[in-house]
C-alpha cells in the first residue's frame, strides 16, 4: 500500500536555539528517516575553531517573509 502525502506549511518565525552535530530538524513529514552524517576537514585546518559568541537578539538571523 503506498500513501503520498501533500502538504503546505507556512512559517512566521522559527527560532532555534542550537543544532549540534547530532540533531535533526525536521519540518513536515517523511515516510523514512535514517541517520547520516559525515565529517570533512576540507580547509585542512590544524587547530579547532575558537568558541562562538552568544548573540542575545530578538529578530532572526534569517529575516522570514510574511
Amino acid at each position: 500500500m503506498n500513501i503520498t502525502v501533500h502538504q503546505s506549511i507556512h512559517i512566521n518565525l522559527l527560532k532555534v536555539g542550537s543544532i549540534t552535530n547530532s540533531s535533526v530538524l525536521q519540518i513536515g513529514s517523511t515516510g523514512a528517516l535514517q541517520a547520516y552524517s559525515e565529517l570533512h576537514n576540507s580547509g585542512q585546518f590544524t587547530e579547532p575553531a575558537e568558541e562562538a559568541a552568544i548573540q542575545l537578539e530578538a529578530s532572526p538571523l534569517v529575516p522570514l517573509a510574511p
